[in-house]
């Protein structure tokens, strides 16, 4: 019977071109190396190598074995993993929630810097609004959420804050409001808002329906495209705003925010969950960072 570690020299061969430079790399004498490979082929009853010439060639059926063999290997590392986590208690699945309006490239590298230093532990990122996160850290659905912050005394779950975000009061360039040098509260109450609302019909407590029209939409890049087609002026986060740079959206020059409308973001974590080395790496990614004026930077 063939074994793991005869495996490992096989592909090595391979990998190296030659014995001698896979007996260097698995620091063996040139002669275990031979002898392993030997012992496989009789094990296999296959000829791996063509030996007649100084550089080992594979066979047909070495070459038809090889991807095989890797991919027991492969496993064989995963298994090893697995057991490694079990020891240090590593988690196997970390459930991370974000509003859907603030993802964005720096916090993704930050996630992603995760792969490589929890390597057999499952990662999952779910966008939703921010109503809908806080429920679902409040049943244990999800162990870490982004969201934006009502400043309301969490006693369920613990909190940090990460920075502040701004938001615009946008139009289409065609809309009555563009005309306007100053935009009172009036105005905007005389044509239809788009309005971000939950699932279950929660609206962000500094962008909820002012006007007698309203159209709803449960993630900001949908107003975004509402108020593209004409349909009524919105409350987005500049982020996304700065991200699309479109010629087709105005931002209003509002009386009462006439730079924007600034609001908290912070960080929920379930206390339902066990916190192993990959959450609290997390979290201590997630305190170096500081949400200011809709980017994500590094705090010095």
């Amino acid at each position: 019977m063939y074994s793991f570690e005869q495996l490992k020299v096989f592909v090595t061969v391979c990998e190296m071109g030659s014995f001698s430079a896979a007996a260097r790399k698995l620091k063996r004498a040139q002669s275990g190396v031979s002898q392993a490979i030997a012992n496989l082929e009789i094990s296999v009853n296959q000829e791996l190598f063509n030996r007649e010439k100084n550089i080992p060639v594979l066979t047909a059926n070495g070459a038809a074995l090889l991807p095989v063999a890797q991919s027991i290997l492969h496993q064989q590392q995963y298994f090893d993993q697995k057991v490694e986590s079990l020891t240090n208690k590593d988690e196997h699945e970390l459930v991370i929630a974000i509003d859907e309006s603030l993802v964005d490239r720096k916090l993704l590298s930050v996630l992603a810097s995760l792969a490589d230093k929890f390597p057999i532990t499952n990662v999952e990122i779910i966008t939703a609004s921010s109503f809908d996160i806080e429920e679902w850290i409040r049943i244990g659905k999800v162990q870490v959420g982004i969201i934006y912050a009502d400043g309301e005394l969490k006693v369920d779950m613990d909190f940090f804050l990460l920075g502040q975000a701004r938001f615009f009061t946008i139009s289409s360039k065609d809309h009555h409001l563009a005309n306007l040098d100053i935009v009172q509260g009036a105005d905007l109450k005389r044509y239809r808002q788009c309005v971000h609302r939950s699932f279950k019909q929660n609206e962000l407590w500094f962008s909820y329906g002012i006007s007698s029209m309203l159209w709803y939409a449960n993630t900001h890049q949908t107003l975004i495209e509402l108020v593209q087609q004409g349909v009524g002026w919105a409350n987005v986060p500049a982020l996304l705003v700065k991200q699309i740079q479109s010629d087709d959206i105005v931002c209003l020059p509002v009386a009462h925010e006439y730079k924007g409308w600034i609001t908290p973001v912070g960080c929920l974590v379930s206390r339902q969950h066990q916190s192993g080395p990959v959450l609290s790496s997390l979290i201590a990614l997630l305190q170096q960072l500081s949400f200011e004026d809709a980017h994500w930077e590094m705090a010095d």
